[in-house]
């Protein structure tokens, strides 16, 4: 079977590991502050916070912007339930945004009348948060002068956008954002096996962040309550509630290892979309449109079986590449059709892309080890079912 993802781990990355197994900190030592550096630089950003998930990302970036019980928070209808789950995690109310059928991105018009609509109810939400799906950017300029207008924050779940660019702005410099999230599971284009990250520009955010990753506890004197002994050099104090969510230090150094190689393995992704899209050209197949002035970060080849030009369904045609052992993927199917969500009674008729979206689209095999040889004879097999 070939997958539709698969991690990659060349001699350079063990050499890394085993290094920091045979040092003396396999947690919060020197391998995480250098891992937080070397991201800072990569996407200029003014500051960069390590921790054990995207997912716990996400959930302190939110406590970090204050996200309370009856807030509201909005995101993409289509995404891993990690990008709305952090708002449940924080007691708020959660909405989502129709997509654009073009890139799968947050619809910014469909985003833009439901602002309107809920400005007049007063249910604007607190944070937005928006996902560059696949890897292609979302309009983030758009999206941040509404933010100006209607008064929300907003997080980007960069998850899959690692290395990607919106017009000249590296996605991470947090250029239209308050913060940016990154996911570094194994099948991301740097992995640390498990792990994610949270930048953004703003001081105060930041030292919120770094106090919430480790249990709200902090070294630095003037937090301190004033005490009757003398206090120790190794003293330190719970300043507010906050989480265990800490990365090691040998999984830093796997994701830093990865991270010197970065532009590497996004070209060589870039070249098998490239194939792709070639290949299909005169096939019933709808890819992801990618904008031209801006930089995907390849991490998914998403497309959408054109029905009005063919009678064969998606289903016939995963089955098809099933069955002479090809893995399809499904990003994703939408959030609030998971059972959990099934109480929240979306209106369909807010969702119509992301109807056509659920219906029509897939993801083929796309990582580094993808050999000519199998990615040829992925095209041929999709070829040969339209052809039957």
């Amino acid at each position: 079977m070939i997958p539709y993802a698969k991690h990659q781990i060349n001699d350079d990355d063990i050499r890394a590991v085993t290094k920091s197994l045979k040092s003396n900190n396999l947690t919060q030592g020197k391998e995480v502050k250098l891992f937080e550096q070397d991201l800072k630089k990569f996407c200029n950003s003014k500051f960069a916070t390590v921790v054990n998930s995207c997912t716990s990302a996400l959930h302190i970036s939110c406590l970090a912007l204050d996200l309370k019980r009856g807030d509201y928070l909005w995101t993409t209808s289509v995404s891993f339930v990690a990008s709305v789950n952090c708002g449940l995690y924080c007691g708020a109310k959660v909405d989502f945004i129709d997509i654009n059928l073009n890139n799968y991105n947050i619809d910014v018009g469909a985003l833009s009348k439901k602002l309107q609509k809920a400005k007049l109810k007063k249910k604007l939400p607190k944070i937005i948060v928006v996902v560059h799906l696949g890897g292609e950017p979302c309009e983030m300029r758009k999206i941040f002068e509404l933010s100006k207008k209607y008064k929300f924050k907003i997080i980007e779940d960069a998850c899959h956008a690692l290395s990607a660019r919106y017009k000249k702005h590296k996605i991470g410099s947090c250029k239209y954002s308050d913060i940016t999230t990154f996911s570094f599971h194994a099948i991301k284009n740097v992995t640390s096996g498990e792990g994610g990250a949270v930048l953004t520009n703003n001081q105060v955010i930041a030292d919120k962040l770094k106090l919430l990753r480790s249990h709200g506890i902090s070294f630095e004197k003037k937090f301190f309550v004033k005490r009757r002994f003398k206090i120790l050099p190794t003293h330190y104090e719970q300043i507010m509630l906050g989480y265990n969510y800490r990365m090691t230090d040998f999984q830093a150094a796997l994701a830093r290892s990865q991270l010197k190689r970065l532009k590497e393995i996004v070209k060589k992704r870039q070249k098998i979309v490239e194939y792709y899209n070639s290949a299909f050209k005169d096939l019933p197949l709808i890819p992801q449109v990618l904008d031209l002035k801006s930089k995907s970060g390849y991490h998914l080849y998403i497309l959408r079986i054109e029905t009005k030009k063919t009678n064969k369904t998606r289903l016939q045609l995963v089955n098809y590449l099933n069955k002479n052992n090809i893995q399809v993927g499904f990003h994703y199917i939408p959030i609030f059709t998971h059972r959990y969500f099934k109480s929240f009674r979306m209106n369909e008729k807010d969702f119509s892309n992301t109807e056509v979206f659920s219906k029509t689209a897939f993801s083929l095999p796309l990582y580094n080890q993808l050999s000519k040889k199998n990615l040829r004879y992925i095209v041929k097999i999709v070829k040969d079912f339209f052809k039957k």
